[in-house]
């Protein structure tokens, strides 16, 4: 018999130091998402109280990142780029003062109401504590075996899915392709983190759909043409966002006039549509998503407009809670054209929008079954497959990887 090659198995010694690893990657960064996340969720709730007096500075709060990372670290403003840069070998560090910058600065893009998320965040948040831990490691990968057991700790920490946050880390980085030699430490680290952020109080969402169609044909086929139109969907947000960027650094070059004159247009705006109804992340949107209130046929464009618009003016924070809020108000529009529970579809729509924009598959599949049941997986299974199979050339995140394979 022909042995097969162990590509990416770790002598005994090497795999107990990384198990290690991954238990205090995922304290210290279950840690510290907590910390981020619970004072986001207060910011929220004190930014809706006090919007009319804290909503007409986010132009200012806008220089004020901007001076923040022109004056402590340039490096660290790529954000997620720069995890991307590390973990490809096209840099080499990723600085310790990205932890303070990202976190301050997400916090003031959600309480002078800008529209963005927060897992972009965490998962620097947790890719900067692991980049740390750099030193002790030799091995062929070990870099990429580093960050991408940081990236799961910070995803698994904020979300509280440690399923979807280990395969969302192990797929981001390349499309079609699992980075199978961080298994170990990252399944250690997402059960870690997401267990101490929930010691610590952070809320995690969750809503368990009840409601199960029988899987007949007719339903299936339905499921397709959904994942088509949410497919769609995360196409739009990703052109429109890399639009937007490129129109915002043509025209307006300096990033302090870039941040201001964007953000005074978008308080404006804003203010305008529903008074902040698409301030902040869009957890109010998947809150009235699936609880039998009011949502508006246009509530995901204007969510997708306005976060892609905060994000291309060079506000922090990240695309996936957002991309959830755009998911979910657009599957309880469509759910009464196709005869399907709302709720059902609304959640089908809450991961297959994230499928899209983020070219991932496993990670979406997961997140459906620990927010909405597991009971649930074939017809989630069905709209990401779609959606994802739609897409595949283009990503929120522009260094994402392709496996490429000649079928010729």
């Amino acid at each position: 018999m022909i042995p097969i090659k162990e590509s990416y198995q770790h002598p005994y010694s090497v795999t107990i130091r990384l198990a290690v690893f991954g238990l205090i990657v995922g304290l210290m960064t279950g840690g510290l998402t907590t910390l981020f996340g619970r004072v986001l969720l207060w910011i929220g709730e004190w930014r809706t109280s006090h919007l009319s007096a804290l909503l007409p500075f986010l132009g200012l709060a806008g220089l004020v990142i901007v001076f923040l990372y022109q004056h402590f670290s340039k490096e660290a403003q790529k954000g997620m780029a720069l995890v991307f840069e590390v973990a490809h070998g096209e840099d080499r560090k990723i600085p310790s003062s990205l932890i303070p910058l990202v976190i301050l600065s997400t916090w003031l893009t959600h309480l002078f109401g800008g529209s963005a998320g927060r897992e972009g965040v965490a998962v620097q948040l947790g890719a900067a504590i692991s980049h740390q831990f750099d030193r002790f490691f030799t091995f062929p990968k070990h870099e990429q075996v580093i960050l991408v057991t940081g990236m799961a700790a910070g995803f698994a920490g904020l979300f509280q899915t440690p399923l979807a946050a280990l395969f969302f880390a192990l797929e981001v980085l390349a499309i079609g392709q699992l980075q199978l030699y961080a298994l170990l430490p990252a399944l250690v680290t997402v059960y870690t983190a997401s267990s101490f952020s929930h010691l610590l109080g952070l809320e995690k969402f969750t809503h368990v759909i009840v409601t199960t169609p029988e899987l007949t044909v007719s339903v299936f086929v339905k499921y397709i043409l959904l994942g088509l139109f949410f497919g769609l969907t995360g196409n739009a947000f990703i052109s429109l966002q890399q639009y937007l960027k490129k129109q915002a650094l043509h025209y307006l070059p300096n990033p302090y006039w870039r941040i201001t004159i964007i953000g005074l247009m978008l308080s404006l705006a804003i203010s305008l549509a529903h008074f902040g109804r698409y301030a902040g992340l869009g957890t109010n949107l998947i809150e009235q998503s699936f609880s039998n209130q009011q949502i508006y046929s246009y509530d995901f464009l204007l969510k997708l407009l306005f976060t892609t618009i905060t994000l291309a003016a060079g506000f922090q924070g990240g695309e996936v809670t957002p991309l959830f809020a755009i998911g979910a108000s657009l599957g309880v529009i469509l759910a009464p054209f196709f005869g399907l529970p709302v709720e059902l579809v609304a959640a089908a729509g809450y991961i297959s929008v994230f499928a899209s924009a983020t070219n991932t598959l496993l990670a979406p599949i997961l997140i459906g079954g620990e927010v909405f049941g597991f009971h649930h997986l074939p017809f989630f299974t069905i709209t990401v497959i779609i959606s994802y199979q739609f897409n595949r050339k283009q990503s929120i995140y522009g260094l994402q990887q392709a496996l490429v394979i000649d079928v010729e």
